[in-house]
């Protein structure tokens, strides 16, 4: 088959690294995350509101887990696969999308954690000292940031408005394939510049993407920045009655979250509109093309990589979660078991079971 560029001139990057990688990921992520999905589902019956944004995050990187193997084939065999091939519109019209959708509802329930976390540390420093956050902002904004019943609703809407997104691209896309019929070229393989670039529909919802990354960027970096003012302005009052323990693993947490969109997702999210209006302008140039597009992929597939290192996280992070987790592997005295049979106590071994819950949530 033809191509739009020279295959055999293909770098390592497309033909091995980036299947070898994707792979890796799916072998990673997919038992990670079904692991961590479970714990959450199963072993914490009483819930904090990070524990249900970080169970549906759970949920969005198993999906994005699924898409890993297809998109090692396509690097794999997208020189070899015809345009017009069930393998390739698979890839480019279902697959493909659920990736990005999966990324960006990735970045707002983090950014939503963190966000429950600044609610923690500036409920419990309120009373100790007035900061411009308690200033403009009313109290019932921060409770409300950290119930639980506010997480769900947070996360259902989430999701409705990404099944909403995906669901009219894929009918877009499969609507104007059908429409097109025979005049698809027979021998345009299915990797190839046009494909990488994206459609008119594809370029143009680059920006909303885009800006939905820095404002949440924006977010986390400012909840990070007014978390540390408010400690420092806290820690001069002598009656402040926060831990340093919850002070330290409060900002512990949204500093990790920062990081990981720092690391992970800040390149893709720079390079993207780069890569656009280079390729616009170096499209008949193949040797300068292919190694921007090889760039782009690369930059892709560390996006993709977060959904894969947030088990990590929420080992780290989170008690509740390592207790349970190691209580799986044997390595603690907890078990799920004994989590959902609490529900089952005397009344008064209950409320202290409960009791002891809430100053976990508090602290976590």
């Amino acid at each position: 088959p033809k191509s739009y560029f020279q295959f055999s001139k293909f770098h390592n990057t497309t033909l091995f690294l980036l299947p070898f990688l994707y792979s890796l990921l799916f072998l990673t992520g997919l038992p990670g995350n079904a692991m961590s999905l479970w714990v959450f589902l199963r072993c914490i019956s009483n819930k904090t509101s990070t524990h249900v944004y970080l169970s549906n995050l759970s949920l969005s990187n198993l999906l994005l887990s699924f898409t890993t193997p297809f998109l090692a084939a396509y690097y794999a065999q997208g020189s070899v696969w015809l345009q017009s091939s069930f393998m390739c519109q698979l890839v480019l019209h279902s697959v493909t999308p659920l990736l990005h959708i999966n990324i960006y509802i990735g970045v707002t329930i983090l950014t939503w954690v963190a966000l429950s976390r600044f609610a923690t540390i500036i409920q419990h420093t309120h009373a100790a000292r007035q900061s411009a956050c308690t200033t403009l902002l009313p109290a019932s904004f921060f409770a409300c940031l950290r119930k639980a019943s506010i997480a769900y609703r947070v996360c259902a809407a989430v999701w409705v408005l990404a099944v909403g997104c995906i669901v009219p691209v894929t009918v877009y896309y499969s609507v104007k394939e059908a429409a097109r019929g025979n005049e698809v070229v027979a021998d345009v393989v299915c990797y190839n510049p046009a494909v990488e670039i994206g459609g008119g529909l594809s370029t143009a919802s680059c920006v909303p993407a885009i800006t939905i990354f820095f404002i949440c960027f924006l977010l986390v970096l400012l909840s990070y920045v007014t978390v540390l003012r408010h400690i420092r302005r806290s820690s001069r009052s002598t009656n402040i009655a926060t831990s340093h323990s919850l002070l330290g693993r409060v900002i512990r947490n949204i500093l990790v979250i920062q990081v990981v969109l720092a690391v992970c997702l800040l390149p893709h999210h720079v390079f993207k509109p780069i890569f656009i209006s280079l390729v616009l302008q170096q499209l008949a140039h193949p040797d300068v093309f292919f190694p921007i597009l090889q760039v782009k992929n690369c930059l892709l597939f560390l996006a993709a990589l977060r959904g894969s290192t947030d088990p990590v996280v929420y080992f780290l992070l989170d008690k509740t979660f390592r207790s349970h987790t190691l209580s799986l592997f044997g390595r603690h005295s907890n078990t799920c078991s004994s989590s959902e049979s609490s529900s089952r106590r005397e009344p008064g071994e209950k409320n202290s079971n409960q009791e002891q819950e809430t100053v976990r949530g508090r602290e976590e």
